[in-house]
């Protein structure tokens, strides 16, 4: 039976948990995840870990933080004026905005506090630095 390898477009059930049970993700119920082996479409380990598997296979790995979505970065946190936001807007906790980054590119940020003149935002990604296991099972190598 033939194995996924770098460069073969492979079709993907999977469920991501973290170590507390908590399901973030899922494909089952819908349509299988589709991607390119070794074309840096997804992280790094759970690419990885679809890697040698046969149409039919199922296995469940943990992926460390560095090979998914990194570590936390406290760099990343920032503290700006309530007035970088627009007045309209009831600014809150867990709410999403895009700003540029250093280089200019959108940046996604997440409040995580607000007071009644400043706001602190994450550009972390929601699970740096967090492990996460993949229950995987390759549905078809296209």
């Amino acid at each position: 039976m033939s194995q996924a390898k770098d460069g073969d477009t492979v079709k993907v059930h999977y469920t991501g948990t973290l170590d507390d049970g908590r399901q973030f993700d899922s494909s089952v119920g819908g349509d299988p995840l589709e991607f390119t082996l070794g074309a840096k479409q997804v992280i790094a380990g759970f690419e990885g870990a679809v890697t040698g598997m046969a149409v039919g296979d199922t296995k469940t790995v943990s992926i460390e933080a560095e090979d998914a979505y990194g570590n936390h970065n406290p760099a990343m946190v920032q503290t700006v004026g309530r007035d970088r936001f627009p007045a309209n807007v009831e600014v809150a906790v867990g709410m999403q905005f895009q700003a540029s980054g250093q280089d200019g590119q959108p940046l996604a940020v997440t409040v995580v506090e607000v007071t009644d003149d400043q706001v602190t935002v994450d550009a972390n990604h929601a699970l740096a630095g967090q492990r996460l296991t993949f229950a995987l099972e390759l549905v078809e190598i296209v």
